[in-house]
């Protein structure tokens, strides 16, 4: 008797593990329209949310299977875009082919139509630095995230978009503009483009830069979708927290930028201090209504 729940147990065990992570049989559309960063914490909100069409997961967290909750969506028709943080494509030291094919397998298990990673590095000499780090924008980094970029292609079945993150610093070895350091990468891997409008707000205001015309600078006719978060000032820095609302003046900057270049996709990254459903859903109008976009919160029901 005692054999046989053991051997019920694993079964059972086993059908959950084949479901959870057998790649799925067909790949969703590409992202159009406002998306939302899946995440456990607001799962129920995602799932009531008829007009959704798009959601994106952190990469190293669907490497060995879908959560439930984020099947299900993938199942209802909802596009599902992984977005790794760890890869490390601006590593000197190369990429571990371990992570690399545990990337390619996010893609495979979603169905995703593209995947993403940063323009960054995020370990040295063995040391993990836990944040992504800005690479210095000379040509010899130029070659260094072309190399890697091109490692990770060979084991994908999808196109990759880059992300340029937010930078408190800059190197005095530096030789391109961050708009030029971009373009120089997405054009020689043939990459498309995830542009952080949040990230381009926060590095301008930091830099004195202007936020405009450093969008309109980077190369947005490979331009995939748009990141949109919020942030906060902290001793003078301006820091993208992903856990504050969004700024009026990102949301303006999207509006301005949508009425020279025609956005295809636009999501809120929003990775904690969770607010209620409704301001949620506000976020998500505003994004929707600055980029031109339909809403998404439209028949959804604010008491989950």
């Amino acid at each position: 008797m005692q054999f046989e729940q053991l051997w019920r147990r694993f079964l059972l065990r086993r059908r959950v593990l084949v479901m959870t992570t057998t790649p799925a049989t067909t790949r969703l559309p590409m992202p159009s329209g406002v998306g939302i960063g899946w995440r456990q914490e607001i799962a129920p909100l995602l799932a009531g949310m008829p007009d959704l069409r798009w959601v994106e997961v952190v990469a190293e967290g669907v490497m060995h299977g879908m959560p439930p909750a984020l099947r299900r969506l993938r199942d209802d028709g909802v596009t599902v875009i992984p977005h790794g943080v760890r890869l490390g494509l601006g590593d000197a030291e190369g990429l571990d082919a371990h992570r690399i094919a545990h990337f390619a397998d996010a893609a495979r298990i979603t169905g995703a139509p593209l995947v993403s990673e940063h323009i960054a590095f995020v370990r040295s000499g063995g040391v993990e630095a836990g944040h992504l780090l800005p690479l210095p924008r000379t040509r010899e980094a130029v070659d260094v995230m072309v190399a890697n970029v091109k490692r990770v292609q060979a084991e994908l079945d999808v196109p990759i978009a880059l992300e340029p993150i937010a930078a408190v610093f800059t190197w005095p070895e530096d030789e391109l503009t961050e708009a030029q350091f971009v373009t120089e990468i997405v054009e020689r891997t043939d990459a498309m483009l995830l542009l952080d409008i949040a990230n381009v707000y926060a590095n301008a205001r930091n830099h004195g830069w202007d936020a405009l015309e450093q969008a309109r600078a980077m190369p947005l006719e490979r331009l995939a979708y748009m990141h949109v978060a919020g942030g906060a000032e902290n001793e003078g820095i301006y820091h993208d927290t992903h856990a504050h609302r969004v700024e009026p003046e990102v949301l303006a900057l999207i509006a301005e930028l949508s009425t020279h270049t025609q956005l295809p996709a636009a999501m809120l990254e929003r990775d904690g201090n969770y607010p209620p459903a409704s301001e949620l859903l506000g976020e998500l109008d505003a994004i929707a209504d600055a980029a031109r976009m339909p809403r998404v919160s439209t028949q959804v029901s604010v008491g989950v």
